[in-house]
């Protein structure tokens, strides 16, 4: 009897078990629901709407929403709008078509979140949230990842957030929170991303920061910070610090050995650049323009061998700079103008090299080509820091000989001539701080400058190895490859779109493969493709062989499976905007963006790997754009996969001279991607001669409006449009030999897109004042 009530227990138990298990599952779904609810049914959630009572984890992964389980649990969640609109005005309210409604309450939704106990990645980006963030959002104590960006939250950034210890990455960009950060951030031990650009926050660096080992980056840019910027020596594992457009007024910080992009533009940083910076040895891009900076900066920091990126522009630097100066072979942008430097330019800043580009405008130099102001604009500056070296001199020795005298002599002074020496160096010492006076915070820098560096991550070691498809697994993603799933050809096969067993969309390239082939050397360049990771590379994910029968080589084919790209190409969206949707025009801001992530693409080939991948085949078609607009780069490394090197290399010159050949033949392609973002398509279509015969035009501001793109002439301003056509007829100059290193080329649409910026800044200012 006994075993009989046990057995019962047992069963009872079980029972109790399925029907907790299943309440867990659909008390999950209900919360989704509700969230749902408190964000006003935004479209991306949608799918919600035909739920059937499948499993909450089938539910298909898009571009703007993912929920991913775990268990019967929800442990993401990723949820992305489109009201992407920043309000100048914004003032707290709810506002028609830009944020949520006036009925909207972010309490109700935290306290929703918060019941999603086992969350650790939510992301709620540009659905129109508004309210300040509550405190309870600590609650949500399992969380790994929090991203809030581009919405309406204000006030606080809650201190009860430091309870959140789990967090490795904080994002809440473009909001509008404008208290002070929480100085209790160093109980998140765990965090590696702290990122609060783009609000109104004020006050100081909080100390706190610099107690979170952890931390590697750190990107504060673009508010209202002020006071002193503590040492971040301690921080040995930051890569990217990042205050621009802030109002911080110290000396420069201590800087870590590691540290690889360093962005503190338009601040009021004074005082002279310390030598130590000129040994960050991993330092690759360095902007302290817009400050108040003083002296010679340190030799040593140009020739820093991984330095690509250097700009002390607009500060008080004054002196002459070594002639014998050396500069890293990677340094392929120098801007030291509007300064008050002297003399000569150093050999390796003259500009006669292709190898790098140099502002140097706006100083005192004993140099032609860009304009310098007379010699007595500088002389001030160099006299102001002799009088103070003399100041200090004088003082010195003063002091010296009163103190031998009362040596000599043991003399006691009585207390009033004390009093009377100590007030004689007072005035010395007042007259030295007079020679030196505190220059005036200069006026809030409207323009906001967008150059954004970021640190490239080939991650081959962690990658996955070349993922090996079956070709039923493709015939059943691309429905036998049916002529609905095709997608296009090109001069290397056909393409079809193809969705995965578990839902994953990919574009699959078919290759007949003819007799010469070697399928185990196609084997080894496709797993070498598969492990190249860039954000601006279309990714391999895997291939199939098909060797097909031994009587007909010909019927071998490979089958290479890439990420799925949905928003088109390029030239698409140029012909779009000029032919049939003039209000979706990409505007010059859009296109260099564009031409930006493909340049660093290419640059990322050349430079990022072993062996360097170059002739890449290079045109607007083979540039495709995500959802969000980000461009992404296909059929590159294409002549490798297909051995079209042995080609080249039959002619003559073995493996270096094709990779010159590529690598000339990149930067000419890609200089035609230049020139038909600058004119459209419907002008490219006459034909390289017929472009090659308009650069001409570009001189005159009659031939720009003759042959430019009207939205660019629009869009645009003068100097940037400028920078980009000198680079472009650089890029398809007839002879090789003169044409720019694609660094060159990357550096120049940089500093093209930050000129832009800036412009389109001052303007917005102009006509809201």
């Amino acid at each position: 009897m006994a075993y009989f009530y046990f057995l019962v227990l047992v069963l009872f138990s079980w029972s109790c078990f399925f029907q907790t298990t299943h309440g867990l599952q659909t008390y999950q779904i209900q919360l989704l629901l509700q969230i749902r609810k408190h964000l006003e049914y935004p479209s991306q959630l949608q799918v919600l709407d035909n739920y059937n009572g499948q499993d909450l984890c089938n539910l298909s992964a898009t571009a703007h929403m993912m929920v991913s389980c775990q268990g019967n649990f929800v442990t993401e969640l990723k949820i992305r709008g489109e009201k992407l609109v920043n309000i100048s005005g914004f003032r707290g309210y709810a506002i028609p078509n830009k944020t949520l409604s006036d009925k909207f309450s972010i309490d109700s939704l935290v306290t929703t979140l918060t019941r999603l106990t086992s969350l650790r990645v939510l992301s709620l980006v540009s659905l129109g949230i508004w309210g300040p963030l509550p405190d309870k959002i600590h609650r949500l104590y399992s969380l790994e990842l929090l991203d809030l960006s581009s919405n309406f939250m204000f006030g606080s950034i809650p201190p009860q957030i430091s309870r959140m210890v789990k967090l490795k990455t904080l994002t809440l960009d473009g909001n509008y929170f404008n208290d002070t950060i929480p100085d209790t951030l160093d109980s998140l031990s765990n965090l590696s991303s702290l990122s609060l650009r783009g609000n109104h926050l004020k006050g100081q660096f909080p100390s706190s920061i610099c107690r979170i080992s952890s931390l590697t980056d750190i990107a504060l840019c673009h508010n209202k910070l002020s006071g002193k910027l503590p040492d971040f020596s301690t921080l040995t594992r930051l890569r990217v610090l990042d205050v621009r457009e802030n109002r911080f007024d110290s000396k420069l910080p201590g800087m870590p050995q590691g540290l690889v992009t360093a962005l503190l533009a338009k601040n009021s940083f004074s005082g002279e650049i310390p030598p130590q910076v000129g040994i960050l040895t991993h330092l690759q891009h360095l902007d302290l323009s817009f400050n108040h900076l003083r002296g010679t900066p340190p030799s040593a920091l140009f020739d820093l061998p991984n330095l690509s990126y250097l700009n002390f522009a607009s500060n008080q630097l004054s002196g002459s700079l070594p002639e014998k100066i050396t500069c890293g072979s990677k340094l392929g942008f120098v801007d030291i103008s509007s300064n008050k430097f002297v003399g000569e330019l150093p050999s390796c800043l003259d500009n006669k090299s292709d190898k790098r580009v140099v502002k140097f405008g706006g100083n005192c130099l004993s140099v032609e080509g860009q304009q310098q102001h007379q010699s007595s604009h500088c002389k001030e500056a160099n006299t102001r820091k002799t009088g103070r070296k003399i100041a200090l001199l004088t003082a010195i020795v003063v002091g010296s000989v009163l103190v031998l005298v009362l040596l000599a002599f043991g003399v006691f002074i009585p207390s009033q001539r004390c009093r009377k020496g100590q007030t004689f160096e007072t005035h010395i010492r007042q007259k030295a701080v007079q020679d030196n006076p505190t220059t005036g915070v200069l006026p809030e820098v409207l323009a906001n400058a967008r150059f954004i560096s970021e640190v490239a991550k080939l991650g081959t070691q962690s990658a996955p190895l070349c993922r090996l498809f079956s070709l039923e697994e493709l015939k059943e993603a691309t429905n036998n490859f049916d002529s609905s799933m095709f997608m296009g050809e090109g001069s290397s096969g056909k393409i079809y779109k193809g969705r995965l067993e578990d839902g994953t969309y990919v574009a699959i390239r078919s290759l007949n493969l003819l007799k010469k082939y070697s399928i185990q050397n196609i084997k080894v360049r496709l797993d070498f493709f598969s492990k190249l990771h860039h954000p601006h590379l279309v990714g391999l994910l895997g291939h199939c062989i098909d060797v097909g029968v031994q009587d007909d080589p010909s019927a071998n084919k490979a089958f290479l499976v890439y990420e799925y790209v949905p928003n088109g190409n390029y030239r698409m969206h140029l012909s779009e905007s000029a032919e049939n949707c003039p209000e979706k025009a990409l505007k010059w801001s859009d296109r260099l963006a564009i031409l930006i992530d493909v340049a660093k693409a290419v640059h990322f080939l050349h430079t990022g790997v072993i062996p360097g991948v170059y002739n890449n085949r290079l045109k607007t078609n083979n540039i495709l754009l995500d959802e969000h607009g980000i461009a992404k780069l296909s059929d590159y490394g294409m002549p490798i996969i297909m051995e079209e090197n042995e080609k080249i290399e039959a002619k003559g010159g073995g493996l270096k001279s094709s990779q010159r050949q590529g690598l000339e033949d990149d930067v000419y392609n890609f200089g035609f991607i230049l020139l038909e973002s600058l004119v459209g398509p419907t002008a490219s279509e006459k034909g390289e001669t017929f472009l090659l015969n308009e650069m001409v035009s570009f001189g005159s501001q009659d031939g720009r409006k003759r042959i430019v793109d009207p939205t660019v002439l629009t869009t645009c301003s003068q100097e940037s449009l400028s920078i980009v056509v000198s680079i472009t007829g650089k890029c398809i100059c007839p002879e090789p030999s003169s044409r720019p290193s694609f660094e060159d080329v990357l550096w120049n649409l940089q500093y093209a897109a930050q000129v832009q910026a800036t412009a389109d800044a001052d303007q917005k200012s102009d006509s809201t004042s």
